[in-house]
């Protein structure tokens, strides 16, 4: 019997060597290295998750203070260093030391007529308003026609005039979304005027009058005044919040060319409102700059003109066209405490000149006689203002707001005082 014998390599009978200690080590390293690098693969992954949750309970916070109607001084200071929430509780207060108002969020009042954050989604504010508004004028002026702080139309004269207008008006604001508001202002007013007059030239030439004392006064209803306003941009990434507005304000108090008036052309009453239809657009700024906030309002206020067909004294009154107004403020709400807050600000508009076409009466033999019609057209207006108002948050849904306003040029009021009682409806 024959055996065949096959050769068998040394390597395959033979054990595996062990491998090289330095060559160990290398691949001992790379494996080290390759888990670590998988750790912090894993936890980047975990904190790029958690700051995407944290931008959005960032986002639902400011939502949330935005929706509630409250101002954003530094809505996310409890969030950083210094604090240790657990869910939904706040720190424990430290020993010896006075715990805060429940009511932890700084109010900053904008001043109330110039605009501030929306109100809530589906809630409707009532705001009450007094207003006193009081003037002293010792200049030229167009007699017969003087539509309240702006606008003259007439004939001129020299005017000693002191006037005093109360207001109490009622304002509803309703949050239709989160970023739209809606707003109606119903006001009633009364108003008395006194004047010297000194006429230029008397009128009628015949009728010998000169020096004329006059005081007249009415009440009624003033002009309704509409608004919208929107929300286009939040307080993020260093922007200001911007809301953009839109007021139209209608004729609807008594028309200072249909009063009744003497053989003098002088009115025997006095208007509440202007006559004209009016639309003003305009863009309010809020920066929040904790505990302040900066605030600007820019606007342009477009007064149409209509055919008046009016007489007054020797003057027939064909058509009159207001002139536009560009206004501005700027101001600073600085916040007290939790409730009280303080606010100062400049005002300044820019009334441009009215143009009226005027036709002269003439009187013949007894028979009156149109001239040829000529266009008048009266001085431009600046009307600047210094304003201070204090505001105290009376519980959650009240607030006390009162506004002081000082004439800075000849043209404006020497003083405007407000006082507003808004309050939030369930």
């Amino acid at each position: 019997m024959t055996l065949d014998l096959m050769a068998v390599p040394v390597a395959a009978r033979a054990d595996p060597l062990p491998p090289d200690p330095q060559t160990a080590d290398l691949l001992l390293l790379r494996r080290q290295i390759a888990e670590e690098r998988g750790a912090v693969d894993a936890q980047q992954r975990a904190l790029d998750a958690q700051k995407q949750r944290l931008n959005r309970l960032e986002d639902a916070l400011l939502d949330r203070m935005r929706a509630e109607g409250l101002p954003m001084t530094a809505p996310l200071l409890p969030l950083v260093e210094g604090s240790q929430f657990v869910g939904n509780q706040p720190p424990a207060p430290e020993v010896g030391v006075k715990p805060p108002d429940s009511d932890t969020t700084p109010h900053v009042a904008v001043l109330a007529d110039q605009g501030g954050i929306l109100s809530r989604p589906g809630r409707l504010v009532i705001e009450p308003t007094v207003e006193y508004i009081r003037s002293d004028r010792n200049r030229f002026v167009f007699r017969g026609i003087e539509i309240p702080q702006s606008v003259l139309v007439g004939v001129f004269d020299i005017n000693e005039s002191h006037q005093d207008i109360m207001t109490a008006a009622a304002t509803t604001r309703f949050g239709l979304t989160n970023r739209l508001e809606l707003s109606a202002r119903l006001p009633w007013v009364y108003r008395r005027d006194t004047a010297v007059l000194v006429p230029l030239v008397q009128n009628p030439p015949q009728s010998g009058a000169g020096t004329i004392d006059t005081s007249t006064h009415g009440s009624g209803l003033g002009d309704i005044e509409l608004q919208a306003r929107y929300q286009i941009a939040d307080a993020r990434h260093g922007w200001p919040y911007m809301v953009a507005g839109l007021q139209l304000i209608t004729p609807t108090g008594s028309d200072p060319f249909g009063l009744p008036r003497d053989a003098l052309g002088n009115a025997e009453k006095s208007a509440t409102g202007s006559g004209f239809w009016a639309v003003q657009p305009s863009l309010t700024l809020l920066m929040p700059s904790d505990p302040a906030t900066l605030f600007g309002v820019f606007g342009y206020t477009f007064n149409f003109g209509r055919n008046v067909d009016t007489r007054i004294g020797d003057a027939q009154i064909d058509r009159v066209e207001p002139g536009g107004a560009p206004s501005a403020t700027i101001g600073l709400g600085l916040s007290l405490n939790p409730r009280l807050s303080m606010s100062f600000a400049y005002a300044h508009s820019w009334q441009f000149a009215t143009k009226s076409r005027i036709r002269p009466i003439s009187i013949t033999n007894g028979i009156e006689t149109l001239g040829a019609p000529i266009t008048s057209k009266t001085r431009d207006l600046q009307i600047g203002r210094l304003l201070f108002g204090i505001s105290y948050r009376a519980t959650q849904r009240t607030t006390l707001d009162w506004i002081v306003e000082i004439g800075a040029t000849d043209d404006a009021a020497d003083l405007r005082t407000t006082l507003r009682v808004p309050f939030e409806l369930k």
